[in-house]
C-alpha cells in the first residue's frame, strides 16, 4: 500500500470517529490573534516567548509544565546560521535525504498563516531546526500533552484554533491555547494537499530508516491523530517545545 493511500485512510478514520462523537460547543471568544484562545479552562498560562534566528517571534503556552510554541515554526536557517535549502523540484523533493522545507503552493500568503512545512530530514538535522533550549518534541512529549488534554478522543478539539479552518471544524474550541491551524502537506512525491482541512506535525521520533512519527487534526474530529509511519519525505508543520 502506497503511503499516500496509507494518509488518506488516516483521514478516513478521522471522518469517522468525528461522526460518532458529540461536536463539542465552540468557544465564546475567537476574535484574537492567537486562534480565539481563552483561558477560561485554566489548561494553560501564557510563556515568555521565544524568538528565532530570522528574527521571528513566537508567542508560548505552558501546559502542566510543557511550554510550547503557540505558532507554527517559519525558520529558513538552522540554529548555526547555515541556510535551509526550500524551492524543490517535485523529483529533488522526492528523492532528497537532506533537510528542506516548502511553503505551501509556493504561496507567500501561505507562510505567513500556516509556516513552513519541513521534511523529516531537517527535523532531525543535527544544526537544530528549533531557537537554542528548543526542540522538536518527541512522540512521547506529544503523548503528554494528549494525556494533558484528556485523551486522543477530545484533545484535537481543544487543540484546534476556532478560526481559520474549513467548515465545520467540530468541536473547536481552543481551549489549550494550542491555536492549532490546517497547513496541510508536502506529500512525498512533491505535490501539496489538505490546507483548511488538516494540520499535520512532526515529532523528532523515527521508526525505521524511511518513516517517523507525527500528529495530526482534521476539521471533521475532535480527535488527535497519531501517525506511526509517516514518510519522512513528507512536508509537515513544526511546533518547537522548549528543553
Amino acid at each position: 500500500m502506497s503511503k499516500m493511500n496509507k494518509l488518506i485512510i488516516v483521514f478516513i478514520l478521522f471522518l469517522v470517529v468525528s461522526c460518532q462523537e458529540e461536536e463539542l460547543p465552540q468557544s465564546a471568544t475567537n476574535s484574537n490573534n492567537n486562534g480565539g484562545n481563552n483561558n477560561s479552562s485554566g489548561l494553560f498560562e501564557q510563556g515568555n516567548g521565544v524568538t528565532d534566528i530570522d528574527g521571528n517571534s513566537y508567542p508560548t503556552i505552558i501546559i502542566n509544565g510543557q511550554e510550547w510554541m503557540q505558532k507554527n515554526l517559519a525558520v529558513t536557517k538552522y540554529r548555526n546560521g547555515d541556510t535551509i535549502p526550500t524551492g524543490l523540484s517535485d523529483a529533488t523533493w522526492q528523492s532528497t535525504t537532506n533537510g528542506a522545507f516548502a511553503i505551501y503552493n509556493n504561496d507567500a500568503a501561505n507562510n505567513t498563516l500556516y509556516g513552513n512545512l519541513y521534511n523529516w530530514y531537517a527535523v532531525n538535522d543535527s544544526r537544530g531546526l528549533c531557537p537554542t533550549g528548543w526542540h522538536v518534541p518527541s512522540d512521547a512529549e506529544w503523548t503528554t500533552l494528549e494525556t494533558n488534554l484528556g485523551g486522543d478522543n477530545v484533545a484535537g478539539g481543544k487543540m484546534k484554533s476556532t478560526t481559520g479552518w474549513n467548515s465545520p471544524n467540530t468541536g473547536a474550541t481552543n481551549q489549550s491555547g494550542f491555536s492549532g491551524l490546517p497547513g496541510g502537506i508536502r506529500e512525498e512525491i512533491g505535490n501539496y494537499y489538505g490546507i483548511g482541512n488538516y494540520g499535520l506535525w512532526w515529532s523528532s521520533t523515527q521508526f525505521d530508516f524511511n518513516y517517523a512519527s507525527g500528529r495530526g487534526l482534521s476539521f471533521l474530529s475532535t480527535n488527535l491523530g497519531r501517525g506511526t509511519d509517516d514518510d519522512k519525505h513528507f512536508g509537515l508543520s513544526v511546533r518547537c517545545v522548549l528543553d
